[in-house]
């Protein structure tokens, strides 16, 4: 099965969507279901992995509500308050929701640059082993240190890098990005989402061949066992639309073989979200 580990719905809000500038317009509006269901299928995706947008418990629920009414929804990534000294309740209450796989925290937002290595949250993060939970881990490169330091304190944690780490692609800059995704890599509980790399580049201009060493990178420290597909629909789409993504990311692939495709195409992400 074909799936796309991470994409976002929204009933769009410009007060809690305000990172939606004016050069992102076309998103300023509502992605549902409904509108997703079609523009997978012509992209030959087959199932899906939703992700949370807001860090709220509503939300929360709402992704899980429409997974459940909705087969292609597959898993869902959702928000808890990780950092709550009742932390352990929320787990408990929500894993008995079969579609809730993961959780994830909007590390990027975070004003402490220390945020990911906070006693509190990291006590939060060392409960969700417990109850099978993978953690979706959002940050930006310049904070690849603390999430190596962060990773080491939890061997036995599964997690997902989200949009391989957001590196500074519309710059053309790739180091200290390459060398700090390389020894994150070296972590076997981390995976990686090949997502998000068009909107790090420049909206209009950037090209196939500027992702390239990218690609490259990321190929080479996570191989083909650690690598998911995604396409971060629909925010993908201020750059590219969805079957283009997909078929970009087919094409950075063809150096492995038809068994290592399938598996970053669908097969790591049905068995490291338990789909």
């Amino acid at each position: 099965m074909v799936i796309d580990s991470h994409h976002h719905y929204w009933h769009y809000d410009p007060v809690e969507y305000d990172w939606i500038d004016d050069s992102m317009k076309v998103i300023r509006k509502d992605f549902l279901p409904e509108d997703l269901s079609g523009t997978i299928h012509e992209a030959g995706i087959e199932g899906v992995v939703s992700v949370q947008a807001r860090q709220s418990l509503v939300e929360t629920e709402w992704l899980i509500g429409m997974a459940n009414q909705n087969q292609f929804m597959k898993g869902v990534v959702g928000w808890i308050p990780l950092i709550d000294l009742n932390i352990e309740s929320y787990l408990e209450r929500f894993s008995s929701d079969k579609k809730l796989k993961g959780v994830r925290h909007v590390i990027q937002g975070e004003p402490d640059p220390d945020f990911i290595i906070r006693p509190d949250f990291n006590r939060g993060i060392s409960l969700l082993n417990k109850y099978s939970f993978v953690y979706d881990i959002l940050i930006v490169e310049r904070q690849l240190p603390n999430t190596i330091r962060f990773v080491d304190n939890h061997p036995n944690q599964v997690f997902v890098l989200d949009h391989i780490a957001k590196p500074l692609i519309g710059q053309n800059q790739i180091s200290p990005w390459r060398e700090h995704i390389k020894e994150l890599a070296r972590r076997e509980n981390v995976n990686c989402k090949i997502s998000g790399m068009v909107t790090e580049a420049d909206f209009n201009k950037w090209t196939a061949e500027q992702l390239q060493p990218y690609f490259e990178v990321i190929l080479e420290a996570f191989g083909p066992d650690r690598l998911l597909f995604g396409s971060d629909w629909p925010v993908c789409l201020v750059a590219t639309n969805y079957k283009n993504w997909a078929d970009l990311v087919k094409k950075n692939i063809l150096s492995c073989s038809k068994e290592e495709q399938g598996k970053i195409m669908g097969d790591n992400a049905i068995r490291i979200y338990r789909l």
